[in-house]
C-alpha cells in the first residue's frame, strides 16, 4: 500500500490535522475559512478534435423543491425555465445549455408509460384520451409531492467546460445557503455527486488505461471520500467484481474495443458501478450494447460515468471542484505508463493473496501512515 499515492485529494489526508477536517471530502484550514478551489488541469486538456474537454454533473440532494432549485440555477447561470411536468424543469438558453432540475424518480414523469408492461386498467378503453391524460397527470403530480423529501431533487448540468468547473462550486454554494441537504445530513440519504467527464481518446487501449488506473486508485478515493453507509448498502455505486478488476489489471491486458466492450458486458452488465461505462460502450458500439444490455436508461455519449462522490453539501469546503479535482490524479496515473504497469502489477498482487493477508497488509498500510 505504501506505493500507492496519498495524494489523490487536492488537500491530501496526510497534511489534515483533527479538528481541520468537519466532514469527508476537502478540507477546511485551522482558521475555519473556506477555501478557494481552482479546477486542476488533466493532463489532456482537450478532445480528439482539439475542443476543451467538459464535464457534466449531476448533484442529488434533499431540503428543496424543484422549482425552488430551478431558481436558484437561473439565478446562477440565467435562462429561462421551462416545465416539462410539475417535477422536472429545465432551464434553457444559459451559457452552457439546458440545465434539468427533477425529482430523481421516473414514475412521477410518466417514463413507465409505452413500456409494452400491461396495465391492470386500461382507461383509454373506458375514457376519451384528453381525460385519461390529465387523470394519469394528476396521480404523477400528488405522487411527486407525495414523495418530495424522501426521492432526491437531482440537477444535472450541461456539459461544461473543466475549466469552468468553479462555476459548479458556486451553484453547489447556492444550494447549501438556501437549505439543500446533502449525503451526510440524515442517515437516509444516499445521494451522490455524478461527473461524466468527456474522454481525450476513444481509442480502446487508452480507455482500458483509463480503467487500470482507476482500479488503481479506487481503495484509496474510497478512503478520500468515505461512502455513505447508506450508499454502500444501495447498489447505486457497486465496487467491480475481482475477476473483472484482476482482468483489467493484467499488464498484457491490451484489448481492441470489441474484446474490451464484450469483456465489461460479460462482468458488468448492469448500471451499478462506481465507475459507469455503458454510455461510453454505447457511444462506441451501439448494437453491441443493446444486444446485451437494452437498458433505456443508458444513454450513449462519449463520456465516463463516475458515481462514486458522495454529494456532500453539509460540508462547507465541499464542491463538485473537490471531486474532479480527485478524477483528475486517475488521469494522470493513466498518462504514466511506467508508473501505471508499477502499480498496476503491485495491486494485482495483491489482489490475488488471500482476504485475510489482504486485511493484514490494510491495517499494516493505515498505520505506517
Amino acid at each position: 500500500m505504501t506505493d500507492i499515492p496519498r495524494d489523490i485529494s487536492p488537500n491530501a489526508a496526510s497534511q489534515t490535522t483533527p479538528g481541520n477536517r468537519p466532514h469527508d471530502g476537502g478540507v477546511l484550514p485551522a482558521d475555519g475559512k473556506v477555501p478557494k478551489l481552482h479546477p486542476h488541469r488533466p493532463p489532456h486538456p482537450q478532445t480528439e478534435e482539439r475542443e476543451t474537454r467538459r464535464v457534466g454533473v449531476e448533484i442529488e440532494f434533499a431540503g428543496l423543491d424543484v422549482p425552488a432549485a430551478a431558481a436558484l440555477v437561473q439565478k446562477r447561470f440565467g435562462g429561462e425555465i421551462a416545465e416539462d411536468d410539475p417535477h422536472r424543469l429545465r432551464v434553457e438558453s444559459t451559457e452552457f445549455g439546458a440545465f434539468v432540475v427533477e425529482l430523481d424518480a421516473r414514475i412521477v414523469h410518466g417514463e413507465d408509460a409505452g413500456s409494452g408492461e400491461e396495465k391492470t386498467v386500461d382507461l383509454s378503453k373506458i375514457l376519451p384520451e384528453d381525460v385519461v391524460r390529465d387523470l394519469e397527470g394528476a396521480a404523477r403530480d400528488t405522487l411527486g409531492r407525495a414523495v418530495t423529501g424522501i426521492v432526491p431533487v437531482e440537477i444535472v448540468t450541461p456539459p461544461i467546460p473543466w475549466d469552468e468547473l468553479g462555476q459548479t462550486a458556486a451553484l453547489t454554494d447556492d444550494l447549501r445557503e438556501a437549505g439543500a441537504k446533502g449525503t451526510a445530513d440524515n442517515p437516509l440519504y444516499g445521494f451522490g455527486l455524478h461527473l461524466n467527464p468527456e474522454l481525450p481518446t476513444l481509442d480502446a487501449r487508452d480507455i482500458a488505461r483509463f480503467l487500470r488506473a482507476y482500479f488503481v486508485l479506487a481503495d484509496r478515493l474510497r478512503e478520500e471520500i468515505d461512502i455513505d453507509m447508506t450508499r454502500r448498502l444501495l447498489p447505486h455505486s457497486d465496487p467491480f467484481p475481482k475477476d473483472y478488476v484482476l482482468k483489467v489489471l493484467d499488464p498484457d491486458y491490451a484489448p481492441e474495443q470489441a474484446q474490451l466492450i464484450d469483456d465489461y458486458l460479460e462482468h458488468n452488465p448492469t448500471r451499478d458501478r462506481e465507475l459507469d461505462m455503458l454510455p461510453l460502450f454505447r457511444h462506441l458500439d451501439e448494437d453491441r450494447v443493446i444486444s446485451r444490455l437494452d437498458d433505456p436508461l443508458i444513454k450513449a455519449r462519449p463520456t465516463f460515468h463516475y458515481r462514486l462522490p458522495n454529494c456532500d453539501l453539509g460540508n462547507p469546503a465541499w464542491s463538485p471542484v473537490v471531486e474532479w479535482n480527485r478524477w483528475v490524479r486517475i488521469e494522470e496515473l493513466a498518462a504514466d505508463p511506467r508508473r501505471l504497469d508499477r502499480l498496476a502489477r503491485s495491486r494485482r498482487r495483491r489482489l490475488r493473496k488471500p482476504a485475510p493477508l489482504r486485511w493484514l497488509d490494510a491495517a499494516k498500510a493505515k498505520l505506517a501512515r
